[in-house]
């Protein structure tokens, strides 16, 4: 079994160069590693012109293209493994990284994908926490996430993240990221989609805590500033959840789906709830975020109409057969 890693990067160069020591240091090496570069990113080409890849498979994979979707297409189409394991550049790998995620795809061939947790790191200091529920998409269509926080057994979930994520070329054939996400780099939440059409073509996703990654969240060059209020990036985020969703549930789901967003929502989706909830905190801001929100689930449900007769459909994924 053969194992490629991806690793999208722009402008931090210092992370790339510690994601690519944990590689290093892996029990298991990769097979292959494609690391890919905006072409106007002149720090990392920097960075690369004198790092030293020593035994290292690495290849590098130019990306004309803005966003994170972008470029993970591209590592797609010039991976050659068996299975497809994909961090962040602002993420280390642990040394048993790679074991492990082999060990589940070859425990039982019903695996599609398989996840773990990510440390993250805020100012080099870690956020503690730990949850048992994680990856899930409720029956109503809200979006658990929680995988830096997990803790037990190796369970399967519904939806993996991004920063510690693997998938078996057989499940995903030739299934790409969905380009319909928006954003002009980071592009939140575009592995629901992703994750979503594995569990509706029959695949199993594994969410489980031994597979870790420290994250320690780097700087982001769009208009994602992580914990700033920006109307744009809050409208993105909304948008991708809500097409992610909205591909994934039954009609009956939906429509209770857009009653329960509406009225409800969560603390990064506001309803009319979390509004009222938040408004004595917050004050306009509150209101701001809630009426971004609306947009948001708006136009997601416009982009999912528009879309749903021409944009790839989650059956077209090789289906597992038993």
């Amino acid at each position: 079994m053969k194992l490629t890693v991806i690793v999208p990067t722009y402008r931090r160069p210092q992370d790339l160069a510690n994601c690519l020591e944990g590689l290093k240091k892996q029990t298991r090496l990769a097979d292959q590693i494609i690391v890919t570069v905006r072409d106007i990113d002149t720090q990392t080409w920097t960075f690369l012109e004198t790092f030293n890849p020593e035994t290292l498979p690495l290849n590098i994979i130019t990306v004309t293209a803005s966003g994170v979707i972008a470029a993970l297409n591209m590592a797609l189409d010039s991976a050659q493994g068996d299975i497809i394991s994909i961090t962040d550049d602002d993420a280390v790998p642990r040394p048993e990284w790679l074991a492990r995620i082999e060990a589940h795809f070859l425990s039982d061939d019903r695996v599609g994908g398989v996840g773990g947790r990510d440390f993250v790191y805020r100012n080099n200091q870690l956020k503690e926490g730990s949850r048992k529920v994680v990856g899930r998409l409720q029956w109503f269509g809200r979006v658990i996430g929680n995988h830096n926080f997990g803790v037990g057994e190796a369970r399967e979930v519904d939806v993996l993240k991004g920063v510690n994520m693997s998938f078996r070329r057989k499940a995903i054939g030739d299934k790409h990221f969905d380009t319909r996400m928006r954003g002009t780099s980071s592009q939140i939440h575009y592995e629901i989609e992703f994750c979503l059409a594995l569990k509706r073509a029959g695949w199993k996703l594994i969410y489980d805590p031994n597979i870790q990654v420290d994250h320690y969240q780097g700087q982001r060059f769009d208009e994602d500033k992580r914990n700033q209020f920006n109307e744009l990036a809050m409208f993105n985020i909304v948008h991708n959840k809500t097409l992610a969703v909205l591909d994934y549930l039954s009609p009956i789901q939906r429509s209770i789906f857009v009653f329960w967003a509406i009225l409800v929502g969560t603390r990064g989706e506001r309803g009319l709830i979390q509004w009222l909830r938040f408004l004595p905190t917050e004050g306009k801001v509150a209101g701001q975020k809630f009426l971004v929100s609306i947009r948001g689930h708006w136009q997601g449900w416009q982009t999912w109409q528009q879309s749903k007769q021409s944009s790839p459909s989650i059956e077209t994924l090789t289906q597992h057969k038993s």
